[in-house]
């Protein structure tokens, strides 16, 4: 008998709060990363994050946070300054910011376009992607628009 594995979409209000108590266990969770804001190298509906519970995090690590009462991103650490935290998403150009307390997830690792292979977050490439694409911080802007105007003509 073929494994059937069902794929249904709630909104993160409904969905991120059981996934934060699965966390909260010890499980692992692999979710579908919906929106943009972890651009260019992460795309919604595209690609999926594997979570475990946040014990640790330090600068540059991406979470799982809730920024507001039921609202979560997955985003970058930029800073940590005591009990605050002070995150951005890739593709984003303001950040928002939480206590540590607050922060639900740590992402072990992505599964980008369709591929079964995990992109682990320690690994040499995605350090390396990472302060790069940090470094880049003061063009960001420029990079993220000529990237959106390469999908409307690319595709």
């Amino acid at each position: 008998m073929s494994e059937y594995i069902k794929e249904i979409k709630l909104a993160n209000e409904v969905l991120i709060p059981e996934i934060v108590e699965f966390l909260n266990e010890g499980h692992t969770v692999t979710l579908r990363l919906r929106g943009y804001s972890m651009r260019p190298f992460l795309e919604d509906n595209r690609d999926k994050a594997l979570l475990i519970k946040a014990v640790t995090f330090k600068k540059g690590d991406a979470v799982l946070a809730e920024v507001s009462p039921r609202h979560y991103v997955l985003h970058r650490v930029i800073k940590i300054n005591g009990d605050d935290v002070v995150l951005r998403g890739d593709g984003n150009i303001g950040c928002e910011y939480c206590k540590r307390s607050d922060v639900k997830g740590f992402v072990v690792g992505f599964y980008r376009k369709g591929s079964n292979k995990i992109d682990k977050t320690n690994s040499f490439k995605w350090r390396a992607y990472s302060c790069v694409w940090c470094f880049l911080y003061p063009v960001r802007r420029y990079l993220l628009f000529a990237y959106r105007l390469k999908l409307k003509i690319f595709g």
